[in-house]
């Protein structure tokens, strides 16, 4: 497998050779092979928060749907869909758009690839797919929804921590008013509704799917991954093994050496293409056909 540096000389080996933007020519190489090696059409749904550092363009978005129906225009869709996931989350309306759509498009034949992160929205798509390949590098993350940056479940843990101190020790209210003071009057209850919205979501992509309809196992399955008290942070990256041992369904990308090869080359060409552009997100088929969204250069 080329490694990252032997990735970037190729890159560099045909921007001197190619009158073609050298980025794209690599990455969709490996892509096609990808796709050659499975049989099955493949779409890498990329972002680059890693080096962008900007919510708005890199999260998962409305948009992101647009790019989706351009990659899947004219594809063969009995082949099934193998989604390629790096991205660290985003909106949760979005989120239920797109899956909704790779339902109706696929039906229960998609896969998730998780060459390496796929975070909070990003596995919610994961989890709605009948499995997950991961390896010994790939992490998905917790999916409990946050507001602001600030995790729904632990505010409503400590609205309930402010009720019971109060209750028990009045002289307590005046400290808990300053923290509880910082919460808009409808904050609480949008905080509940977004638990509710999401883990419905996921039950329910769950046993349609990757449980095929046992609920038991789907409900086991949200619940790990659902729980911020058991996770402690939102950004707590799980593992292979881990997501195995709650009862994901996974893949071994090491069961194929020459698939895994081809997934990690394509994983380093996107984040060379990331690293020496202003694309701030790519969604891309083996095709070639791709919708990239650019940051401007001010951000």
């Amino acid at each position: 497998m080329p490694n990252w540096k032997e990735v970037l000389d190729e890159i560099q080996s045909e921007a001197a050779s190619n009158q073609k933007n050298p980025l794209d020519v690599v990455r969709r190489k490996y892509l096609k092979a990808v796709s050659d090696r499975t049989g099955r059409n493949v779409i890498a749904y990329y972002s680059g928060w890693l080096q962008r550092q900007s919510p708005t363009d890199t999260q998962v978005n409305d948009k992101d749907k647009n790019a989706l129906m351009v990659c899947i225009h004219r594809m063969d869709r009995s082949k099934g869909l193998d989604l390629l996931l790096h991205t660290p989350g985003g909106d949760l309306a979005a989120t239920e758009s797109i899956v909704d759509y790779l339902h109706s498009m696929f039906g229960k034949d998609v896969r998730a690839i998780i060459p390496q992160i796929s975070m909070s929205a990003g596995t919610m798509i994961a989890l709605s797919c009948n499995s997950v390949m991961m390896g010994k590098q790939s992490n998905l993350g917790p999916i409990d929804p946050q507001m602001g940056g600030v995790a729904c479940q632990a505010v409503l843990s400590e609205f309930e921590q402010a009720k019971n101190d109060i209750k028990a020790n009045p002289a307590s209210a005046a400290l808990w008013q300053v923290i509880i003071s910082k919460y808009h009057p409808t904050f609480l209850g949008a905080c509940k509704n977004a638990i509710d919205w999401s883990e419905k979501l996921a039950q329910e992509w769950l046993e349609r799917n990757m449980c095929n309809g046992n609920v038991g196992l789907a409900e086991q399955i949200l619940r790990e991954f659902s729980d911020h008290s058991t996770n402690k942070s939102h950004s707590r990256h799980i593992s292979k093994e881990k997501c195995r041992e709650i009862g994901v369904t996974i893949v071994d990308m090491e069961a194929d050496h020459e698939l895994q090869d081809l997934i990690l080359t394509t994983h380093h060409a996107f984040m060379h293409t990331f690293s020496n552009s202003q694309a701030s997100k790519i969604v891309e088929n083996q095709m070639g056909v791709a919708y990239i969204e650019n940051q401007s250069p001010h951000k």
